[in-house]
This record gives structure tokens, sequence and C-alpha cells, in this order.
């Protein structure tokens, strides 16, 4: 059973950065697909950025592209979040999520951690 566990989240101001954690218990990255999404006060979940593992491939939603960076330290199983030049409406609860041989991520992804808050704010 695999267990997500975020972290990195807190206050900061406008303009600033943060970095988001998220440990993979018990696995290796190798043919997963794991993505970040975020759900800000009141809205729905929406996908922030997804990476697959056998295709590849990182895609960021057009919201964070060019602010936000995917990373990954294969020997820690740990992926992060690289949010830069943030703003009010990244605000939100951030989570991580994987899929065994996903090439996309959505809402039907198998594990989801329990998400950290961001709250940017001045």
């Amino acid at each position: 059973q695999l267990q997500l566990v975020e972290s990195g989240g807190g206050l900061v101001q406008p303009g600033g950065s943060l970095r988001l954690s998220c440990v993979l218990s018990g696995q290796n990255f190798d043919y997963w697909g794991i993505g970040w999404f975020r759900q800000a006060p009141g809205k729905e979940r929406e996908g922030v950025v997804c990476w697959s593992s056998h295709v590849g491939s990182t895609t960021y939603s057009d919201s964070v592209k060019g602010r936000f960076t995917f990373t990954r330290d294969p020997a820690k199983n740990t992926v992060y979040l690289e949010m830069n030049n943030l703003k009010g409406e990244d605000t939100g609860v951030y989570f991580c999520a994987a899929e065994w041989y996903a090439s996309t991520c959505d809402e039907n992804m198998s594990y989801w951690g329990k998400g950290t808050l961001v709250n940017v704010s001045a």
C-alpha cells in the first residue's frame, strides 16, 4: 500500500517562494504517474502538474507554467513542487497523488496524501 505524505506548506507573501515535498513510502518512482493538485477555498480541486515515469513527461497547468517546477529525488523517494512568484490565487491545500503506470493525472488516481496548506497573503 503506497502512502503519500506532503509537507512544506505555510504562510508566504505574494512574490515569495515555497517548496512542497511529498514522500512516497515503500515505493520508488519507476512506472508511476505522480501529480500535484490544489484546492482553493470554495473551489474544486484542480491539477497543477503531472509527471509520468514511463512517458518521461512533465505537464504543468497554464496558471503555474513558468513559476512552478516539479522535481524528484529518487534516493529519498520524494517529489517536490518548487513554487516561485506566488500569487494570492495560489492559496489552497496542495495534494500529491499517484497512480501505477499513469500517463496522465486526474481525480481517479488511486493514492492521495492528506494535503498541505499554502496561504499566500500580505
